[in-house]
């Protein structure tokens, strides 16, 4: 019944033991509550529409389980990351009902295909659905799919910010995990050893892509990209704190060449030893538990991210959510497909054997929820999940274009330039965004 077809028939290859999940047949475990898969709809055929990514692949696996259990037909097509992109836009502007369910990226797409009413919303369908549990979504990531009183997606791959460091280096400096935005910037200083070819801290410095990862330090110094009015709020003092802090350490600790490095540049310089902290997205931490890729693996720890002068606000976001096309005509067996795509058992799934990391409060707090992930990180991200901000960027249409004004201070501070002086420029040129934005968009 299941039918899979690719643009790229490359399918990373899966090998995890299945057997418990290979005999599910209607009913789903739900903390000792049977999560029931309805065969009201057997005989319908529901197009979904997804990317090549690792949640993709895991998932058709675990699908001709549903389609047993529900007697729908599940028809995939999987496309890389921009060609899926392309490919909604130009079906969605259509307004045709070719796909019934998609894989989309909240803060990329998300707000434009939500204010298009191209996305179908969901609240009926989540608040009527007792055991589906809308009450056990981590609120940052369920706020990435959710505007005003619409649900316009549910998440499926989530992240947050997370501290790396080297065990090995604080244990021989007596040095304790930074609890603090104060300690790491103290800790930074005293490991900062370039003339032997270690860094104090390696993070994004790349314009466009800092932005995600200095938005944990913006909130936690008590700082927004745009205030409860919808204007730019990067002029504040707490912002010019935030840059000044995040700027600084690249500035005095940081490796040559960090105004070019985004993540895979970043995470290099630490996975070879030549950093002794490093901050980014938790899911990216198997970069460095590689043996193939990285000469610290028995020496990497990971903490929540630190406390600011506003408390501890890490991003925690919806990196991939599933919505629903509004022109479906199958909307039912659409939602019954979604529902059982997210129940607690397949993101329990998910997580431990395939290290995806869901939003599932329920999830997190099981044993089976945490088993993909080094004990020391998965208590990261419940502490992280506990206060996280669920935006790491502005939340607005014209992403890139934002993206871009917001994170030129950074790379001014960086280099030492008037970081004042070049804040209240992107102030100024922000806010006129978000202005042409709004009469373009009526946001």
């Amino acid at each position: 019944m299941f039918r899979v077809h690719s643009v790229s028939k490359s399918v990373i290859a899966l090998v995890v033991a299945l057997s418990m999940l290979l005999s599910m047949t209607t009913v789903l475990a739900q903390d000792g509550e049977d999560f029931v898969i309805s065969d009201a709809y057997a005989g319908t055929q529901v197009r979904v529409i997804a990317a090549n990514h690792p949640w993709n692949n895991a998932l058709q696996r675990l699908i001709p389980n549903f389609e047993a259990a529900s007697g729908i037909t599940i028809r995939l097509e999987s496309y890389f990351e921009d060609q899926l992109s392309q490919r909604l836009q130009i079906g969605l502007t259509g307004g045709t009902a070719e796909a019934d369910v998609f894989m989309f990226r909240p803060l990329q797409e998300g707000l434009l295909f939500e204010q298009n009413g191209w996305v179908a919303d969901l609240s009926e369908f989540a608040n009527n659905d007792a055991q589906w549990n809308l009450a056990d979504w981590q609120p940052g990531p369920m706020g990435t799919v959710t505007s005003g009183d619409v649900l316009f997606g549910v998440p499926i791959v989530t992240e947050r910010q997370a501290l790396y460091y080297r065990k090995d280096l604080l244990e021989e400096a007596g040095i304790e995990v930074p609890q603090t935005l104060d300690d790491l910037a103290a800790a930074v200083e005293a490991l900062h050893d370039p003339d032997n070819g270690l860094y104090g801290i390696v993070l994004r410095g790349q314009r466009s892509a800092a932005v995600t990862q200095f938005s944990s330090f913006l909130y936690s110094f008590g700082g927004q990209f745009i205030d409860a009015e919808g204007n730019s709020a990067i002029g504040s003092p707490e912002a010019l704190e935030a840059y000044t802090y995040y700027s600084g350490l690249l500035r005095n600790f940081g490796p040559p060449g960090t105004i070019n490095m985004s993540w895979p540049q970043a995470i290099a310089i630490f996975a070879q030893g030549q950093a002794a902290f490093y901050l980014d997205a938790d899911i990216l931490y198997p970069n460095v538990m590689n043996p193939d890729a990285s000469l610290v693996v028995d020496k990497v720890g990971f903490a929540p991210f630190p406390e600011g002068p506003a408390g501890r606000r890490p991003y925690s976001v919806t990196s991939w959510a599933v919505g629903m096309n509004a022109e479906s005509e199958n909307k039912d067996a659409a939602w019954e497909f979604i529902r059982w795509a997210t129940s607690p058992a397949i993101v329990a799934t998910m997580q431990s054997e395939f290290g995806q990391s869901g939003a599932r409060s329920s999830v997190w707090a099981s044993p089976e929820g945490l088993g993909g992930f080094p004990e020391d990180l998965a208590n990261a991200i419940v502490v992280n999940g506990e206060t996280g901000v669920g935006f790491d960027r502005p939340r607005v249409i014209r992403v890139g274009e934002a993206r871009d004004i917001v994170g030129l201070p950074i790379v001014v501070g960086i280099e030492g330039g008037d970081l004042a002086a070049a804040l209240q420029e992107a102030n100024t040129a922000f806010q006129a965004f978000l202005e042409e934005e709004a009469a373009e968009f009526g946001g």
